[in-house]
């Protein structure tokens, strides 16, 4: 498995293993991969591209738990009894993934069982990142959750430039809000914030974020005081308001 960048991901040698037993297929951008309550069966693993979990919370309003980049799984729920998708899938540019069905994971398991046990570490880390970014949603700010959120991105070369700073366009945006879990005013104060500070370096309508500036602000707001819920007067910065 690689953790070169911080981030488990599954390596080049246990993808080729899994591929012999899955199917590869290929989607072009904005292409549903599944939606929320489909049946499910299985789990994909990404070989190239970005695949974007959402949950519609509202009209013109969602979630974005996760995104699934290449050596990340999605679609884990197709490996439990009668499983239902929790999210809608989407391919967020063009992406290649590896489909692995129930029963070729139980041919894999039986026949692989090394590479397999890597498969199943892959899940795992994910479901502890998922966790963490749950604890974030009740307890941290949302300054706190947009750092944080920034930081991720730029550790598996979302949205990074040639120089490795974070590159965020009017496109990107919706997105960043998303996967933040607050409303698009709420991250444009924190960007204005930052802006004004010399973190976040604005050409036209393009923002440059380093990711070494980023890191050390999040860790002096963590030490200022992380609270285990939110107060009442921070009811403007929750989650999804």
């Amino acid at each position: 498995m690689d953790a070169s960048s911080g981030v488990v991901r599954l390596g080049e040698a246990e993808r080729e293993s899994l591929a012999a037993y899955a199917a590869r297929a290929s989607w072009p951008a904005g292409f549903a991969v599944y939606q929320r309550s489909g049946s499910a069966d299985g789990v994909f693993v990404v070989s190239r591209g970005r695949i974007v979990l959402r949950s519609r919370v509202r009209a013109g309003r969602g979630f974005v738990p996760w995104i699934a980049t290449p050596g990340e799984t999605f679609g884990s729920e197709g490996l439990s009894p009668s499983g239902r998708y929790a999210t809608d899938a989407r391919a967020d540019e063009e992406s290649e993934t590896l489909f692995l069905s129930s029963a070729r994971f139980r041919a894999f398991v039986r026949e692989q069982p090394q590479h397999c046990l890597s498969l199943i570490n892959q899940l795992m880390a994910e479901r502890s990142l998922l966790l963490d970014k749950l604890r974030e949603l009740t307890t941290l700010s949302v300054e706190q959750r947009l750092i944080a959120t920034l930081l991720r991105m730029a550790s598996n070369n979302t949205f990074t430039g040639a120089d490795g700073r974070i590159v965020l366009c009017t496109a990107h945006y919706r997105l960043l809000c998303e996967l933040v879990g607050a409303t698009r005013e709420s991250v444009s104060l924190v960007l204005g914030r930052l802006t004004g500070e010399g973190v976040v370096e604005r050409s036209g309508t393009t923002m440059f974020i380093s990711p070494s500036l980023l890191a050390d602000r999040l860790d002096v707001g963590m030490l200022e005081g992380e609270l285990p819920f939110m107060s009442v007067a921070e009811g403007h910065e929750h989650a999804l308001n």
